[in-house]
């Protein structure tokens, strides 16, 4: 019965060995599948010597079996490494097949570059930076007390109807109430920041910054307004200033920012947070006057708001609408056409 055990054992090494070239050689999931029957199936060689098993002597019954499942296992293997090898040449060639080029070829080098409001907040700051000026920012999501109280608008004041406000669910949030929590509605927050930290960290005025930023109200979007947009302020605290300063610092923007040929001028206006306030118009090439902000002197109730004494301290602002700007510097008519994404508008400026 050696002799028997023997060639069996010599013709499983065979049997493994054929598999194995065999499926290397298949090029197609179909035929794979048809060279896994063979030396697998239930009619197979492999599955024929499983079966005759029974008859191999005793002693040899455990070796023989052993290489009955050595064989299996290496083929089984073969096959499974092969069909994901296959799987994968086939998924490459039908996306090969389906590709579709969907580039343009417009016959000139594309180079990508700022938006148009990225770009005038820029300069802006690059104009202000230059008059001697810093740059602050704060916090999108903002209190009541650094929206509006502390800018002089208490809860029952009137003048909050100005503002169409974005407010915010603070559930979750200890010590914060209904309509505690908003999306800010101006950048002056940031101002009421800055004056709590110069005081705060002890050096105090003077102070000479500007604070650029995006801004959130409930408005429809139209040809002047959007319900998202950007604000640029500039606040001076210090002693002795003066509304001749506000207006001569608003002039040195101007021809800095629009150019010799403008100028500025201020009307006389009201906000709750500077008294007295003015509105800024700039002067246009066909002699007419476009507003672009708001101005005037730091109210007392907020340097008090901020730990500041009004009796030494006094200070001027004033906030543009940098889309605004923008608007005016390109001659856009429509301020909708800065975040409606068309190519055309975009590639112009």
């Amino acid at each position: 019965m050696s002799e028997g055990h023997d060639e069996i054992l010599e013709e499983l090494v065979g049997l493994a060995a054929d598999g194995l070239d065999e499926l290397a050689a298949v090029d197609d999931l179909g035929d794979l599948g048809a060279a896994a029957s063979r030396f697998l199936g239930k009619h197979s060689r492999l599955s024929q010597l499983k079966a005759g098993l029974r008859d191999v002597a005793a002693e040899h019954r455990a070796t023989v079996g052993e290489a009955l499942n050595l064989a299996r296992t290496q083929i089984e293997s073969a096959v499974e490494d092969r069909r994901a090898e296959l799987g994968e040449v086939a998924t490459r060639t039908r996306l090969d097949a389906e590709r579709l080029d969907l580039t343009e070829e417009l016959g000139r080098d594309r180079h990508g570059h700022l938006h148009v409001i990225t770009q005038t907040w820029e300069q802006l700051e690059d104009v202000f930076v230059g008059m001697g000026f810093t740059v602050a920012d704060g916090p999108e999501v903002e209190t009541d007390w650094f929206n509006f109280e502390a800018l002089n608008l208490p809860p029952s004041h009137p003048a909050r109807s100005l503002w169409d406000t974005l407010y915010l669910d603070p559930d979750g949030l200890a010590g914060v109430g209904e309509e505690q929590l908003l999306l800010r509605t101006h950048t002056s927050p940031v101002q009421i920041r800055t004056m709590l930290d110069a005081v705060r960290t002890g050096g105090g005025p003077p102070i000479h910054v500007v604070c650029p930023g995006r801004v959130y109200r409930r408005d429809t979007a139209d040809a002047t307004h959007l319900p998202v947009f950007h604000q640029i302020e500039m606040l001076v605290v210090d002693r002795d200033v003066s509304m001749a300063d506000l207006a001569g610092t608003i002039e040195a923007f101007t021809k800095a920012y629009f150019g010799g040929d403008l100028t500025s001028r201020l009307r006389p206006s009201y906000f709750p947070f500077t008294e007295p306030s003015a509105e800024v118009d700039i002067s246009q090439p066909d002699g007419s006057w476009l507003e672009v902000g708001g101005c005037g002197m730091v109210h007392p109730n907020v340097l008090r708001a901020c730990g500041l004494d009004p009796e030494e301290w006094s200070g001027f602002a004033f906030g543009f609408g940098i889309d605004r700007l923008a608007k005016i510097r390109h001659g856009v008519e429509d301020l909708r056409d800065f975040v409606t994404n068309d190519i055309r508008f975009l590639e112009q400026l």
